[in-house]
């Protein structure tokens, strides 16, 4: 029999919060494009290609990560995207015209992806050196998105994260001049981050003024979208948003995500892995989610030359990798992200995942690399506190192991279990895991109701005096470029 996880349910302040979607609830109906009422004062035949959706309802997505981006928030905000195009709706996005990781990686200025329209802005990413240059970034990123926010033609509605973490200020200065509803979807939450990470102090005129912000937002946004009931707890005790809030985890990336049998993956092959027992842990290597117990059981384990630790991804924590090899630790392979066509090779690579959420963490970032790895049908290693997201997983469908941080003897136990472990044993574990992903944790699931989220939002409003403005003028340009042509 299946597992069917309860992990995603909680009850906060009164309010149940339901994680998964219910399967056997109706799905949304094809939904039919929107315009403004009109007809539009010139001939169809000479207007240039592009003007008559001009009027289409569309979506604004602000966010300073997108695809090609590996970073996990862009693949799933294109996900949604891509989705709201499917019922009809024009989409449009404004992104870092740089890598959020590797800002030496440029990206097009202009591009539509999966009918998707992408516009890339300059000056909005010089990668994670220091504090200073990822506030100059961001400073720059909103403020050109906010200039091109506040002209975006047939503007319904606007769809933010929190990348970055004031992308707050730009969208709701462009929702209160457009009188366009939010959805706000809640991927990490600070100040409490960098509280924890000690980048700042709790009791500092920074963080009262960022928790002002918070409450702000959550107080005006039409809908909140967060990722565990540990969020969704955090964030009610910042402002009651219980008439509004929607709590889901985020999706695997399962059109990259085939399940690799070890002897036809090429991954393996070139990276000397056949043989070998191999546990991942794959992307963003960050401060709060800590990889210290991880490194030590893997030194401890050098012995087993059957055992190979492999880290792949980057983040500022990604030096404590790099400098366990420096220290001659032979077991120990570290790569940069993979691209995404390759994830089913790089993740089906391994024979168990590591996935860390640190001590504090719980309720402020959400351990998203679960689901990649339970895709491919691996079980878990959790190194991390009880009770958590993970945690809950792991007791109610049992498909890994869990050790607590500084528990180095207990992670070395757990990872020869499950390297000693029969194949069988381990693939029952695996198919376990899968089957949730498939049965509630699904893109299929998951997205689909995220777009019926978006879809309400869209639909919420009638346009505003602004819109007719922007109207007004593209048909006076349109009447100019027919009375040239004429």
């Amino acid at each position: 029999t299946s597992c069917r996880s309860t992990a995603g349910r909680s009850r906060s302040q009164g309010q149940d919060y339901r994680c998964l979607h219910d399967v056997n609830a109706p799905t949304h109906s094809q939904s039919t494009p929107t315009y403004c009422t009109g007809n539009p004062p010139f001939s169809a035949s000479i207007i240039p290609k592009g003007y008559l959706t001009l009027r289409q309802s569309t979506l604004l997505v602000i966010s300073q990560v997108y695809v090609p981006d590996p970073a996990s928030v862009g693949q799933h905000l294109h996900d949604v995207a891509a989705e709201i195009v499917k019922r009809g709706y024009r989409v449009q996005v404004l992104t870092s015209s740089r890598g959020y990781d590797a800002p030496e990686v440029r990206f097009p200025q202009r591009e539509t992806v999966d009918s998707v329209e992408v516009i890339r802005l300059p000056l909005s990413s010089f990668g994670k050196r220091s504090i200073f240059t990822r506030l100059i970034a961001q400073i720059s990123f909103l403020g050109q998105a906010f200039l091109r926010g506040l002209f975006t033609p047939g503007l319904r509605a606007i769809l933010m994260s929190t990348s970055p973490p004031m992308c707050s200020v730009a969208v709701l200065a462009i929702a209160a001049l457009r009188r366009v509803p939010v959805v706000y979807w809640v991927m990490d939450i600070n100040p409490d981050q960098a509280i924890v990470l000690g980048a700042v102090r709790e009791n500092s005129v920074l963080v009262w003024l960022f928790n002002v912000l918070n409450r702000t937002v959550l107080s005006r946004v039409h809908s909140v979208v967060t990722l565990d009931r540990f969020m969704a707890e955090r964030l009610i005790r910042k402002r009651d948003i219980s008439n509004k809030l929607e709590v889901f985890p985020p999706w695997p990336h399962e059109d990259h995500l085939n399940v690799v049998a070890h002897e036809k993956n090429p991954f393996r092959k070139k990276h000397g892995l056949n043989g070998k027992f191999v546990v991942m842990y794959s992307g963003n290597h960050s401060p709060a989610n800590p990889v210290s117990t991880a490194i030590a059981a893997a030194e401890r384990l050098q012995d087993r030359t059957d055992i190979v630790f492999m880290f792949i991804g980057g983040g500022t924590a990604k030096k404590e990798i790099e400098e366990a090899i420096a220290r001659g630790a032979r077991n120990i392979v570290s790569l940069p992200y993979q691209p995404l066509s390759e994830l089913k090779h790089s993740l089906s690579a391994a024979d168990a995942h590591l996935v860390i959420v640190g001590r504090s963490a719980v309720g402020i970032v959400h351990p998203c690399k679960v689901y990649g790895a339970m895709a491919v049908a691996r079980p878990i290693l959790f190194i991390g506190p009880k009770p958590s997201h993970v945690s809950d997983i792991l007791e109610q469908c049992n498909v890994g192991r869990q050790v607590g941080h500084g528990d180095v003897e207990g992670a070395v136990k757990k990872i020869i279990e499950l390297a000693d472990m029969t194949p069988t044993k381990r693939a029952e574990m695996g198919k376990r895991a899968r089957e949730l992903i498939q049965n509630e944790f699904s893109k299929q699931v998951l997205c689909t109701r995220f777009g019926d989220i978006v879809e309400a939002t869209l639909n919420h409003r009638t346009s505003p005096l602004f819109d007719a403005v922007i109207e007004e003028r593209t048909a006076e340009i349109i009447a100019d470029i027919n009375r040239r042509a004429a």
